[in-house]
């Protein structure tokens, strides 16, 4: 690869990791394994990097796709002793954490394809027709599922009084910052 060329990937990696770290996390719902998603699609990505037209649309994609196959071998499924004990929700007398973990507990029980509509809709801005190819789905389909992830979203909050307005959409977003 040219000097430049690799300067230039260089340059998106470190303009497009956070955002594809928390595309991957918001996808899988596990640090780690938005970790290794992301690590495994940018060594795959750097081999067609002079090729691409649009690299962050492909990383996007990539990532989207990386995140649910790392869910799905085996020794993700392994859980240790400890998983099995409930965790009991406390409430935090600041109301800042305890809004962000609601939120965070909300997405978890939003399906994986709604959550990353939701995510690359409203967190990462893109239009519905990047949001569609990221999802390899036509627009309409985005449309719907970023509907009906955020319908999910409202219905899980309203047990919990939070309304999902612009400002919890606000706290949602520096909850996964």
């Amino acid at each position: 690869m040219k000097a430049e060329d690799e300067q230039a990937f260089r340059e998106f990696v470190t303009f497009q990791l956070p955002q594809l770290r928390k595309l991957a996390y918001m996808t899988c719902g596990d640090w780690h394994t938005a970790e290794d998603a992301v690590a495994n699609v940018l060594a795959k990505l750097y081999p067609r990097w002079r090729k691409l037209e649009r690299p962050d649309l492909y990383a996007k994609t990539m990532v989207y796709r990386a995140a649910i196959d790392e869910t799905r071998k085996p020794w993700r499924r392994e859980r240790a002793s400890g998983d099995a004990m409930p965790d009991v929700a406390h409430r935090d007398p600041a109301g800042a954490a305890d809004m962000r973990l609601r939120l965070r507990d909300a997405l978890g029980a939003v399906p994986p394809r709604q959550r990353a509509a939701v995510f690359l809709r409203h967190y990462l801005g893109l239009s519905l027709e990047e949001t569609a190819g990221v999802l390899d789905c036509n627009v309409g389909t985005a449309k719907s599922q970023t509907s009906r992830g955020l319908a999910k979203l409202r219905e899980l909050l309203a047990a919990d009084r939070i309304n999902l307005t612009g400002e919890a959409i606000e706290e949602w977003t520096n909850a996964v910052a």
